[in-house]
């Protein structure tokens, strides 16, 4: 299985009064989820689930993709590492899985998944890491697959 984290692009800062759920994303931000969109688009499979945070800043980095996708709640800003990898379905989906979501959960299923601890590692913003499970000879493993910042496209 493969399991892609795609941090939101950039985001306005919130403003007072302002709900969290409804920032947006900043013209840079808008040019970053176009640029890694295209980037994920030569990669992911034709049938690659995508779900996405309910935040403004995540259904706008996901529109950048062009294809369909589902809106959790439970991967909302406030989100734990459990709840996104049960959403996903990690490690068992029988087919692809994109989440676009936030800091620290992606950063923490990050950890989780390549080193086992209970950190809170640094995803940047519209970055995407991909991990892919897989066995070998009855040995379950995790292989990190790519690392790509859209700074770097």
């Amino acid at each position: 299985m493969d399991l892609i984290l795609w941090r939101h692009a950039e985001a306005h800062l919130i403003k007072e009064g302002q709900n969290d759920l409804d920032r947006s994303l900043t013209a840079k931000g808008e040019r970053q989820a176009a640029r890694m969109a295209d980037w994920l688009s030569q990669r992911l499979a034709q049938g690659t689930r995508v779900l996405v945070s309910p935040a403004r800043r995540c259904q706008q980095t996901a529109k950048a993709l062009g294809k369909n996708f589902k809106t959790l709640e439970a991967l909302a800003p406030d989100a734990s590492g459990d709840a996104l990898l049960k959403a996903a379905r990690w490690p068992e989906s029988p087919e692809p899985v994109l989440v676009i979501g936030h800091q620290p959960t992606l950063g923490l299923v990050a950890a989780h998944l390549l080193a086992d601890v209970p950190q809170t590692w640094s995803i940047k913003k519209g970055s995407v890491w991909w991990f892919r499970h897989r066995d070998r000879e009855g040995d379950a493993q995790v292989v990190l697959q790519a690392m790509q910042a859209p700074d770097c496209l």
